[in-house]
């Protein structure tokens, strides 16, 4: 297993402006394949010299080949077609909402057997093998979100319920991480937001309604999932570190839902055996430390102590004092410090400026130092 890093971030990170205006004109037939990619390599290289300079530890591409964070599963799947997202509520800490067109993105519903078309990850990989100065992850949606993918009227006639597609999204992206670790990737992470359902009752009735699930169904299915996927990654190979990310929602500044980890935290931190969780802990959204408490031993604990929402930078004083916070529930050599999510889950990106981002960066490397040496 990889060192045990103590300064990390998500993965996403902001994408240069005329990246965006290729791929708009990408989309308009104006922009060849070819030349869209060769703006993505330099932008992913970019992407790496703003980590390197920072003294991160643990390397991405920024996530810049990607329309959202969902892209690596969402773009790699046939039998799917795109459809409306319902609309969902976003706010901001200075309480307004941006407005819905600021936060939209294109997702897809299944609409037939499911297959696997491309490797977007796959791509990433190799990319970062040749140019990555360091330890490299590769981040990915988990499949436990795939109930997204489900609609009545649409998904039935290939699936008669969300659960029989699920077995077929769990063993493509069970396949998928096959096809990492035989390129030699040994660091993996799962962004899992379902959790959000659970945490907060508010958002689950927002999202589903007056017929929500119960959330002890729902946190039935996302651990029995995210478990099956991280067993699986270490059958094929021990020594891999995956990692999983829990957020409440990163959109153009803006969150989706609140509520502390203590709804879930048994389950989740008892029953789905990665070496890394990656936890928001930027505001009080997220709770105190006290669910902590289950974290088995040896798992490392990521605090996202660090906003990746606004330019504002946050004290290093209080960032160790809320480390030492923590360290009360997990021994200090199992914690490291992150930004609370990526600074561009969706590829227009939050609103603050490359400067700022890696002033954010440098802060989360420079406090690693400070605290673990």
């Amino acid at each position: 297993m990889p060192a045990n890093h103590h300064a990390e971030h998500v993965g996403s990170l902001l994408r240069p402006p005329e990246l965006l205006r290729a791929r708009e004109a990408r989309e308009r037939g104006e922009l060849s394949a070819e030349e869209l990619a060769r703006l993505e390599d330099e932008a992913a290289l970019a992407a790496i010299d703003v980590q390197r300079e920072a003294g991160m530890e643990v390397f991405t591409d920024g996530e810049v080949r990607r329309a959202t964070w969902m892209a690596g599963l969402l773009e790699s799947l046939g039998g799917v077609e795109p459809v409306e997202v319902p609309s969902s509520a976003w706010f901001r800490d200075d309480g307004t909402m941006p407005p819905p067109e600021e936060t939209s993105f294109r997702m897809v519903a299944v609409s037939g057997r499911l297959t696997q078309q491309s490797g977007l990850t796959a791509v990433e990989a190799d990319f970062l093998a040749r140019h990555a100065p360091g330890q490299f992850k590769i981040t990915m949606m988990s499949s436990s979100m795939g109930n997204l993918l489900w609609r009545p009227g649409l998904s039935d006639a290939a699936y008669p319920t969300p659960g029989d597609m699920m077995r077929d999204l769990v063993a493509l992206r069970i396949n998928e991480i096959k096809g990492l670790l035989d390129r030699g990737v040994n660091w993996i992470q799962l962004d899992s937001l379902g959790y959000n359902h659970i945490i907060d009752p508010e958002f689950r009735h927002r999202l589903f309604g007056p017929h929500a699930p119960a959330p002890e169904a729902i946190l039935d299915s996302t651990i029995s999932v995210d478990a099956e996927l991280v067993r699986a990654t270490k059958s094929m190979n021990p020594q891999v570190t995956v990692g999983m990310h829990i957020c409440r929602g990163n959109n153009r500044s803006a969150w989706m839902s609140k509520g502390g980890y203590e709804p879930i935290a048994e389950r989740l931190f008892g029953e789905v055996p990665v070496d890394r969780f990656l936890l928001e802990y930027d505001t009080d959204r997220a709770g105190g430390f006290e669910p902590l408490r289950f974290i088995p031993q040896g798992t490392t604990v990521v605090l996202g102590l660090v906003s990746s929402k606004t330019p504002q930078l946050e004290s290093q004083d209080e960032l160790r004092r809320r480390i030492d916070e923590a360290a009360k529930y997990v021994p200090l050599e199992n914690l490291a410090i992150s930004p609370q999510c990526g600074f561009a889950s969706t590829a227009r990106g939050n609103l603050l400026t490359v400067d700022d981002e890696r002033r954010k960066l440098e802060l989360v490397a420079d406090t690693a130092r400070k605290v673990w040496g």
